[in-house]
Protein backbone atom coordinates (compact mmCIF):
# COMPACT_ATOMS: atom_id res chain seq x y z
CA UNK A 1 0.00 0.00 0.00
CA UNK A 2 1.01 3.49 -0.48
CA UNK A 3 -0.01 7.31 -0.20
CA UNK A 4 -0.33 10.34 -2.13
CA UNK A 5 -1.47 13.71 -2.72
CA UNK A 6 -1.01 17.67 -4.26
CA UNK A 7 -2.47 18.58 -7.86
CA UNK A 8 -1.26 20.69 -10.47
CA UNK A 9 -2.18 20.95 -14.16
CA UNK A 10 -3.73 18.34 -16.08
CA UNK A 11 -2.31 16.74 -19.29
CA UNK A 12 -3.86 18.20 -21.98
CA UNK A 13 -2.69 21.57 -20.13
CA UNK A 14 0.83 20.21 -20.22
CA UNK A 15 0.73 19.24 -23.71
CA UNK A 16 -0.27 22.53 -24.76
CA UNK A 17 2.54 23.84 -22.66
CA UNK A 18 5.10 21.59 -24.13
CA UNK A 19 3.95 22.10 -27.44
CA UNK A 20 4.65 25.90 -26.70
CA UNK A 21 8.39 24.49 -25.42
CA UNK A 22 8.61 26.82 -22.65
CA UNK A 23 5.91 25.15 -20.34
CA UNK A 24 5.37 26.75 -16.81
CA UNK A 25 4.41 23.36 -15.34
CA UNK A 26 3.23 24.40 -12.05
CA UNK A 27 3.21 22.23 -8.94
CA UNK A 28 1.89 23.50 -5.53
CA UNK A 29 0.32 22.00 -2.81
CA UNK A 30 -2.92 23.94 -2.96
CA UNK A 31 -5.83 24.32 -5.39
CA UNK A 32 -9.41 22.94 -5.82
CA UNK A 33 -11.64 22.37 -8.92
CA UNK A 34 -10.52 20.10 -12.15
CA UNK A 35 -6.96 21.50 -12.44
CA UNK A 36 -5.23 21.52 -9.16
CA UNK A 37 -2.11 23.28 -8.46
CA UNK A 38 0.55 20.29 -8.91
CA UNK A 39 -1.65 18.42 -11.97
CA UNK A 40 0.28 21.07 -13.88
CA UNK A 41 3.09 18.89 -13.47
CA UNK A 42 1.11 15.65 -14.55
CA UNK A 43 2.99 13.50 -16.66
CA UNK A 44 1.22 12.10 -19.68
CA UNK A 45 -0.12 8.44 -20.48
CA UNK A 46 2.46 8.02 -22.89
CA UNK A 47 5.58 6.44 -21.23
CA UNK A 48 8.41 4.14 -21.63
CA UNK A 49 11.11 3.15 -19.60
CA UNK A 50 11.75 5.19 -16.31
CA UNK A 51 14.84 7.14 -17.43
CA UNK A 52 14.17 10.01 -19.54
CA UNK A 53 13.32 9.03 -23.41
CA UNK A 54 10.77 10.55 -25.78
CA UNK A 55 9.71 9.42 -29.00
CA UNK A 56 9.92 12.63 -30.55
CA UNK A 57 12.87 14.59 -29.59
CA UNK A 58 12.81 18.22 -30.30
CA UNK A 59 15.38 21.44 -30.24
CA UNK A 60 14.06 23.69 -27.77
CA UNK A 61 14.21 25.44 -24.07
CA UNK A 62 14.54 23.33 -21.35
CA UNK A 63 10.78 24.55 -19.75
CA UNK A 64 10.19 26.90 -16.68
CA UNK A 65 9.38 24.87 -13.36
CA UNK A 66 8.39 25.39 -9.73
CA UNK A 67 9.45 23.80 -6.74
CA UNK A 68 6.38 21.45 -5.25
CA UNK A 69 5.39 22.49 -1.58
CA UNK A 70 3.40 20.59 0.80
CA UNK A 71 0.02 22.06 0.98
CA UNK A 72 -2.83 22.41 3.90
CA UNK A 73 -3.84 18.75 5.83
CA UNK A 74 0.17 17.26 5.85
CA UNK A 75 0.84 14.58 8.65
CA UNK A 76 4.44 15.75 8.12
CA UNK A 77 5.34 18.53 5.69
CA UNK A 78 8.55 18.83 6.78
CA UNK A 79 9.37 14.94 5.88
CA UNK A 80 7.68 15.40 2.44
CA UNK A 81 9.51 18.86 1.88
CA UNK A 82 12.95 17.40 2.79
CA UNK A 83 12.19 14.16 0.26
CA UNK A 84 11.07 16.49 -2.80
CA UNK A 85 14.37 18.75 -2.10
CA UNK A 86 16.43 15.74 -2.91
CA UNK A 87 14.95 14.43 -5.52
CA UNK A 88 14.53 18.44 -7.27
CA UNK A 89 17.77 19.16 -6.61
CA UNK A 90 19.47 15.80 -8.05
CA UNK A 91 17.26 15.85 -11.36
CA UNK A 92 17.74 19.39 -12.67
CA UNK A 93 21.20 20.93 -13.63
CA UNK A 94 22.36 23.88 -15.67
CA UNK A 95 24.09 23.72 -19.19
CA UNK A 96 27.74 21.70 -18.41
CA UNK A 97 26.34 20.18 -14.88
CA UNK A 98 25.59 16.70 -15.95
CA UNK A 99 27.36 13.95 -14.55
CA UNK A 100 27.74 12.31 -11.63
CA UNK A 101 30.29 13.68 -9.94
CA UNK A 102 27.78 16.60 -10.01
CA UNK A 103 25.28 14.86 -8.74
CA UNK A 104 27.56 14.03 -5.73
CA UNK A 105 28.07 17.76 -5.15
CA UNK A 106 24.32 18.78 -5.59
CA UNK A 107 23.44 16.05 -3.11
CA UNK A 108 26.18 16.97 -0.91
CA UNK A 109 24.85 20.97 -0.70
CA UNK A 110 21.57 19.24 0.82
CA UNK A 111 24.03 17.26 3.33
CA UNK A 112 23.01 14.19 1.27
CA UNK A 113 26.01 11.23 1.12
CA UNK A 114 27.20 10.66 -1.96
CA UNK A 115 26.28 6.83 -2.14
CA UNK A 116 22.43 7.88 -2.08
CA UNK A 117 23.65 10.69 -5.37
CA UNK A 118 24.87 7.22 -6.55
CA UNK A 119 21.42 5.48 -6.20
CA UNK A 120 19.34 8.31 -8.23
CA UNK A 121 20.12 5.97 -11.49
CA UNK A 122 16.94 7.40 -13.72
CA UNK A 123 17.06 10.92 -12.25
CA UNK A 124 20.55 11.53 -13.06
CA UNK A 125 20.58 10.36 -17.45
CA UNK A 126 23.33 11.46 -19.36
CA UNK A 127 22.41 14.98 -20.32
CA UNK A 128 23.74 18.42 -20.53
CA UNK A 129 21.16 20.34 -18.62
CA UNK A 130 17.66 18.93 -16.72
CA UNK A 131 14.38 20.35 -15.17
CA UNK A 132 12.56 18.71 -13.24
CA UNK A 133 9.02 19.00 -11.66
CA UNK A 134 7.83 16.90 -9.15
CA UNK A 135 3.80 15.98 -9.92
CA UNK A 136 2.85 15.07 -6.08
CA UNK A 137 4.59 13.92 -3.29
CA UNK A 138 2.92 10.96 -1.10
CA UNK A 139 3.36 8.96 1.83
CA UNK A 140 4.59 5.38 1.32
CA UNK A 141 5.04 4.76 5.00
CA UNK A 142 5.09 6.61 8.08
CA UNK A 143 6.75 4.59 11.57
CA UNK A 144 8.42 6.55 14.65
CA UNK A 145 12.27 6.70 13.63
CA UNK A 146 11.56 5.92 9.51
CA UNK A 147 9.48 6.97 6.49
CA UNK A 148 8.64 6.40 2.59
CA UNK A 149 7.70 9.20 0.53
CA UNK A 150 6.75 8.06 -3.16
CA UNK A 151 7.50 11.45 -5.70
CA UNK A 152 6.35 10.54 -9.18
CA UNK A 153 7.91 13.39 -11.21
CA UNK A 154 8.76 14.76 -14.88
CA UNK A 155 12.11 15.41 -16.43
CA UNK A 156 13.35 16.74 -19.45
CA UNK A 157 16.89 16.47 -20.83
CA UNK A 158 18.77 18.37 -23.05
CA UNK A 159 22.21 17.43 -24.85
CA UNK A 160 24.84 19.52 -26.02
CA UNK A 161 23.06 20.26 -29.64
CA UNK A 162 19.60 21.84 -27.89
CA UNK A 163 17.38 18.81 -28.43
CA UNK A 164 15.08 18.25 -25.45
CA UNK A 165 13.96 14.99 -24.77
CA UNK A 166 10.70 14.15 -22.44
CA UNK A 167 10.96 11.47 -19.69
CA UNK A 168 10.42 10.70 -15.57
CA UNK A 169 10.58 8.32 -13.15
CA UNK A 170 8.83 7.74 -9.71
CA UNK A 171 11.61 7.90 -6.44
CA UNK A 172 11.00 5.80 -3.27
CA UNK A 173 12.95 8.21 -0.95
CA UNK A 174 13.46 6.82 2.29
CA UNK A 175 14.34 8.51 5.55
CA UNK A 176 15.07 8.45 9.01
CA UNK A 177 14.34 11.02 11.78
CA UNK A 178 17.34 13.04 13.42
CA UNK A 179 18.12 14.04 16.41
CA UNK A 180 18.36 17.65 15.79
CA UNK A 181 14.95 19.16 15.81
CA UNK A 182 15.66 21.58 13.08
CA UNK A 183 15.98 19.21 10.34
CA UNK A 184 14.44 16.01 12.38
CA UNK A 185 14.40 13.97 9.05
CA UNK A 186 17.56 12.81 6.87
CA UNK A 187 17.26 11.47 3.22
CA UNK A 188 18.68 8.02 3.83
CA UNK A 189 18.39 5.88 0.85
CA UNK A 190 16.66 6.53 -2.75
CA UNK A 191 14.93 3.50 -4.52
CA UNK A 192 13.79 4.55 -8.45
CA UNK A 193 10.94 3.28 -10.38
CA UNK A 194 11.92 0.10 -12.62
CA UNK A 195 9.15 -0.73 -14.60
CA UNK A 196 10.77 -2.61 -17.19
CA UNK A 197 10.43 -2.27 -21.02
CA UNK A 198 7.46 -2.68 -22.60
CA UNK A 199 5.76 -5.97 -23.67
CA UNK A 200 4.94 -7.59 -27.54
CA UNK A 201 1.50 -6.65 -26.87
CA UNK A 202 -0.97 -5.02 -24.54
CA UNK A 203 -4.74 -6.08 -23.43
CA UNK A 204 -7.58 -4.16 -24.83
CA UNK A 205 -8.49 -3.15 -21.31
CA UNK A 206 -4.99 -1.78 -20.17
CA UNK A 207 -4.56 -0.03 -24.16
CA UNK A 208 -8.22 1.81 -23.23
CA UNK A 209 -6.56 2.58 -19.79
CA UNK A 210 -3.30 4.53 -21.90
CA UNK A 211 -5.95 6.24 -23.59
CA UNK A 212 -8.18 7.96 -21.22
CA UNK A 213 -7.83 11.73 -20.75
CA UNK A 214 -9.83 11.07 -17.50
CA UNK A 215 -6.85 8.87 -16.20
CA UNK A 216 -3.86 10.90 -15.45
CA UNK A 217 -0.81 8.69 -15.01
CA UNK A 218 2.51 9.99 -14.27
CA UNK A 219 5.78 8.24 -16.54
CA UNK A 220 6.38 5.20 -14.22
CA UNK A 221 2.76 4.46 -14.03
CA UNK A 222 2.24 4.86 -17.70
CA UNK A 223 5.19 2.70 -18.20
CA UNK A 224 4.19 0.29 -15.57
CA UNK A 225 1.04 0.10 -18.07
CA UNK A 226 3.01 -0.53 -21.15
CA UNK A 227 4.89 -3.72 -19.33
CA UNK A 228 2.37 -5.57 -19.23
CA UNK A 229 2.75 -6.69 -15.39
CA UNK A 230 -0.72 -4.56 -14.48
CA UNK A 231 -3.48 -6.77 -13.72
CA UNK A 232 -6.44 -6.15 -16.13
CA UNK A 233 -8.33 -6.16 -12.74
CA UNK A 234 -6.73 -2.44 -11.70
CA UNK A 235 -7.31 -1.33 -15.24
CA UNK A 236 -10.72 -2.57 -15.17
CA UNK A 237 -11.27 -0.46 -12.23
CA UNK A 238 -9.81 2.55 -13.17
CA UNK A 239 -11.87 2.79 -16.58
CA UNK A 240 -15.15 1.95 -14.04
CA UNK A 241 -14.34 4.61 -11.61
CA UNK A 242 -13.26 7.10 -14.67
CA UNK A 243 -16.89 7.06 -15.61
CA UNK A 244 -17.80 9.25 -12.65
CA UNK A 245 -14.38 10.66 -11.43
CA UNK A 246 -11.09 12.69 -13.17
CA UNK A 247 -8.61 10.94 -11.64
CA UNK A 248 -4.80 11.65 -11.16
CA UNK A 249 -2.59 8.48 -10.25
CA UNK A 250 0.61 8.89 -8.13
CA UNK A 251 1.69 4.77 -8.29
CA UNK A 252 0.85 1.68 -9.45
CA UNK A 253 3.34 -1.02 -10.03
CA UNK A 254 7.58 0.02 -9.66
CA UNK A 255 8.70 2.72 -7.09
CA UNK A 256 6.85 1.33 -3.97
CA UNK A 257 8.31 -0.43 -1.46
CA UNK A 258 8.20 -4.29 -1.87
CA UNK A 259 6.68 -4.82 1.36
CA UNK A 260 4.23 -2.89 3.14
CA UNK A 261 5.92 -0.60 5.03
CA UNK A 262 7.79 -1.72 8.22
CA UNK A 263 6.23 -5.42 7.64
CA UNK A 264 7.80 -7.99 5.84
CA UNK A 265 4.09 -8.41 4.23
CA UNK A 266 4.77 -8.08 0.36
CA UNK A 267 2.12 -5.12 -1.21
CA UNK A 268 0.02 -5.65 -3.80
CA UNK A 269 2.01 -2.95 -5.95
CA UNK A 270 5.07 -4.32 -6.71
CA UNK A 271 2.79 -7.45 -8.10
CA UNK A 272 0.94 -5.17 -10.13
CA UNK A 273 -2.64 -5.44 -8.03
CA UNK A 274 -2.61 -2.00 -6.59
CA UNK A 275 -2.92 1.46 -7.62
CA UNK A 276 -2.94 4.85 -5.51
CA UNK A 277 -4.89 8.14 -6.18
CA UNK A 278 -3.73 11.12 -4.53
CA UNK A 279 -6.28 13.61 -6.59
CA UNK A 280 -10.11 13.32 -7.26
CA UNK A 281 -11.81 15.65 -9.75
CA UNK A 282 -8.82 18.15 -9.23
CA UNK A 283 -9.61 18.19 -5.39
CA UNK A 284 -6.27 16.41 -3.80
CA UNK A 285 -7.68 13.44 -1.10
CA UNK A 286 -5.24 15.42 1.73
CA UNK A 287 -6.41 18.77 1.44
CA UNK A 288 -8.85 19.82 4.44
CA UNK A 289 -10.99 21.68 1.47
CA UNK A 290 -12.09 18.90 -0.24
CA UNK A 291 -15.14 17.11 0.49
CA UNK A 292 -15.32 14.31 2.42
CA UNK A 293 -17.97 12.96 0.50
CA UNK A 294 -16.41 13.19 -2.45
CA UNK A 295 -13.43 10.76 -1.12
CA UNK A 296 -15.62 8.84 0.81
CA UNK A 297 -17.38 8.34 -2.43
CA UNK A 298 -14.88 7.15 -4.24
CA UNK A 299 -13.70 4.82 -1.46
CA UNK A 300 -17.23 2.93 -1.74
CA UNK A 301 -16.98 3.06 -5.77
CA UNK A 302 -13.24 1.67 -5.50
CA UNK A 303 -14.71 -1.65 -3.80
CA UNK A 304 -17.69 -1.70 -5.84
CA UNK A 305 -15.44 -1.88 -8.87
CA UNK A 306 -13.24 -4.83 -7.47
CA UNK A 307 -11.26 -3.21 -4.78
CA UNK A 308 -10.68 -5.82 -1.87
CA UNK A 309 -9.52 -3.73 0.24
CA UNK A 310 -9.67 0.15 0.07
CA UNK A 311 -7.59 2.31 1.97
CA UNK A 312 -7.52 6.07 2.84
CA UNK A 313 -8.18 9.18 4.87
CA UNK A 314 -11.27 7.65 6.40
CA UNK A 315 -12.64 4.52 8.22
CA UNK A 316 -15.44 3.83 6.11
CA UNK A 317 -18.46 0.96 7.82
CA UNK A 318 -19.39 -1.93 5.75
CA UNK A 319 -18.11 -3.35 2.89
CA UNK A 320 -17.73 -6.95 0.97
CA UNK A 321 -14.81 -8.04 3.10
CA UNK A 322 -13.42 -8.06 6.07
CA UNK A 323 -11.53 -5.02 6.73
CA UNK A 324 -12.24 -4.05 3.31
CA UNK A 325 -11.80 -0.29 4.29
CA UNK A 326 -8.90 0.91 6.34
CA UNK A 327 -7.27 4.14 7.22
CA UNK A 328 -3.42 5.30 8.41
CA UNK A 329 -1.06 7.76 8.45
CA UNK A 330 0.21 6.98 5.34
CA UNK A 331 -2.89 6.42 3.77
CA UNK A 332 -4.30 10.27 4.78
CA UNK A 333 -3.04 11.46 1.36
CA UNK A 334 -4.29 9.46 -1.17
CA UNK A 335 -6.83 6.33 -1.73
CA UNK A 336 -5.10 2.94 -1.84
CA UNK A 337 -7.06 0.28 -3.96
CA UNK A 338 -5.73 -3.34 -3.90
CA UNK A 339 -7.08 -6.63 -5.72
CA UNK A 340 -6.45 -9.85 -5.54
CA UNK A 341 -6.00 -11.09 -9.29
Amino acid sequence: MSAGATPGPTRRGVLLGVAGLVCASGCSSGGSGKAPASSAAQAPASGGAPSATSAAPTAAKLPATTPWVPGPGEVSPQMKARAVAVVEALGAWPPGGGGQAAAQARAAALAVSAAVADEAGPLVPEADAAALQVIYAQYGGILDTTASVLIPCRQWTQDAQGTVTEGGTTVDVRLAAGADRSAPWAVTELRPADPGPPAASLSAVVTRVLAEPRIELPFAAAADFRSGQVHDSVADALLALAGTYEINVSVVRSGHPIDVFGTTRPSDHPLGRAVDVWSIDGHPVVDPSTPRALVEGFMRAAAAAGAYNVGGPYQLSGGGTSNQFFTDQTHHDHVHMGFRT
